[in-house]
């Protein structure tokens, strides 16, 4: 099995014990994102849609640092502390993902890190174009 961690600065550096993205052979497993700046790991603020933007801007970096682009994603999970903020999260994924849109899911949480609104992790296949 060939297995790789991905790294970028481009995405915020993680905050406890896994990696940003493992790649085994052509598929890559993108940990979950939270609104956190890279720069200065500090959340951006209230508003949903600042928040999820900048979760899809997290993720695009690993998926490129992996040698991919959002467009390979094959499986996305969306974690959100208000389901009511669903509808906000189709309007931005819109933004970032084109058809096929990936498979979905989305779950209602109690609370997330750094007290965000929204968390999303992906799985990515290589070589799909």
């Amino acid at each position: 099995m060939d297995k790789t961690v991905i790294h970028t600065s481009l995405a915020p550096e993680a905050i406890g014990t896994y990696s940003q993205a493992v790649k085994v052979d052509q598929t890559v497993y993108l940990s979950g994102q939270i609104p956190l700046v890279p720069e200065t790991m500090k959340r951006v603020g209230e508003d949903i849609g600042e928040q999820i933007e900048q979760v899809l801007k997290n993720l695009k970096s690993v998926a490129q640092a992996a040698g991919g682009e959002l467009s390979d994603i094959v499986k996305l999970n969306i974690y959100l502390t208000d389901m009511n903020d669903f509808p906000v999260v189709n309007e931005k994924m819109a933004a970032y993902f084109s058809q096929p849109y990936p498979a979905r899911a989305a779950i209602g949480v109690a609370a997330l890190p750094k007290d965000s609104r929204v968390e999303m992790d992906a799985v990515m296949v290589l070589g799909n174009h």
